[in-house]
């Protein structure tokens, strides 16, 4: 794939063959690509937590916020739920910023699932203090971002933003994805 089909197929996708299993050696190869991407002052003060056992998913999901958009839709339902999941943290005994480190890691992980058949979901709405809960995440670590992983199990379809300038995605009657973008004239400024 090319890096301009890597990019439209990474999309954030929300619904997933929840029976095809990620083994954890993928996941330590997409952590991998993250952790030779960028980092400020090459500080490197991000940590990772992975899981791919159904049991530790479980207690990941429901402290999960999902498609602020889609206010009729709660998430994916059972046997369309992530099949792993990436916790980014912040490492404050290292730093304490990591400024858009985990914004690069992510994307870095999520290209390197797209080339893997994979797709995956870069989430931010989470509830910290139940997720540290039930992992019993230490203090010295700043939740920043979940990124759930699965096979795929949606249609998604980039369109242009309408005259009304409405970006919200939606769902149609068919379940399909649809995802408003600007045109590229309406963004270069200058």
């Amino acid at each position: 794939m090319t890096i301009k089909e890597l990019v439209l197929d990474n999309r954030s996708r929300r619904r997933f063959h929840e029976d095809v299993s990620i083994e954890m050696e993928t996941l330590r190869e997409l952590v991998d690509l993250a952790r030779c991407s960028a980092s400020g002052a090459n500080r490197q003060p991000l940590k990772y937590i992975l899981s791919c056992d159904p049991e530790k998913n479980g207690k990941i999901f429901p402290n999960l916020f999902w498609a602020a958009a889609l206010k009729d839709w709660p998430g994916p339902a059972e046997g369309e739920r992530p099949s792993a999941y990436v916790i980014i943290l912040l490492d404050k005994d290292v730093s304490d910023s990591a400024g858009v480190d985990h914004g690069i890691a992510a994307q870095s992980m999520l290209l390197g699932a797209v080339e893997k058949g994979l797709g995956g979901c870069m989430m931010g709405a989470i509830n910290r203090d139940g997720l540290r809960g039930v992992l019993q995440i230490p203090e010295r670590y700043d939740i920043l971002l979940t990124v759930a992983l699965g096979k795929p199990n949606e249609e998604i379809v980039l369109e242009t933003v309408g005259s009304d300038d409405n970006t919200n995605y939606w769902h149609d009657d068919d379940g399909v994805h649809h995802v408003p973008k600007r045109t590229l004239d309406e963004i270069i400024v200058g």
